[in-house]
């Protein structure tokens, strides 16, 4: 996991209550194989299945294809496509066991086109939607599902960063930076929220979308209508 444990913990317990369930934290490397499964395993032992899975790890890296650090496309690979995939394997058997599971794989825009300098999140997250339609068909006749959601701009830290690089290479306020982003892919020209993203989640899981398999969902103000 990333972050200040303190904060983590802070957090842990803050949805715990507000939520009024228990709520479990691993500290799992998503570049392990080992890990992964140890966290599957970790839900599991505290409790006693694993009905949903949601993959949403994810790390960003810009800079052009001849520029492209291979260490980074490697990191961005690995966290943001193969540790899905590791995930889903260490899920699968027990979900396919109660004949009832949700997997919601959080894809992007960039799974379903592209933006120059981002080779490999626009790869991974790509991959991200071929291996949800494998899983939805490799598990078509039972009662686990798998669907990819693609955010388009989120006031995400990844965002907000390349926001950030936005205001400081033309020059420009946060707020015009934000406008500059929006409005060169956007048409809404509003950032999708957090809660958005979650609610179409949400209504993946739900028993009214139970025959909704394999599909690239996405929440981001017509980007991908143009």
């Amino acid at each position: 996991g990333l972050g200040d444990v303190a904060q983590i913990e802070k957090v842990r317990t803050e949805l715990a209550s507000d939520s009024g369930v228990r709520v479990g934290y691993s500290a799992a490397d998503m570049t392990s194989p080992s890990d992964i499964a140890g966290m599957i395993e970790l839900a599991t032992h505290e409790f006693g299945s694993v009905d949903i899975l949601v993959n949403n790890a994810g790390i960003q890296h810009t800079a052009s294809v001849q520029e492209f650090p291979l260490d980074r496309w490697n990191a961005v690979i690995a966290i943001n496509l193969t540790a899905a995939f590791l995930a889903i394997r260490a899920a699968l058997s027990q979900m396919l066991r109660r004949d009832w599971g949700r997997i919601i794989n959080i894809a992007s825009t960039h799974g379903l086109v592209a933006s120059v300098h981002k080779a490999a999140y626009v790869a991974a997250k790509h991959g991200i939607i071929g291996l949800t339609k494998v899983v939805a068909l490799e598990t078509a006749t039972t009662g686990v599902t798998c669907n990819a959601v693609c955010p388009g701009w989120v006031l995400t830290p990844l965002v907000m960063k390349q926001i950030d690089d936005l205001a400081a290479r033309e020059n420009l306020t946060a707020n015009d930076a934000r406008m500059r982003l929006l409005a060169d892919k956007q048409p809404s020209r509003e950032f999708a929220t957090p809660e958005q993203i979650a609610a179409a989640a949400v209504f993946l899981c739900s028993d009214a979308a139970a025959q909704i398999r394999g599909i690239a969902l996405p929440v981001d103000g017509g980007w991908t209508a143009q």
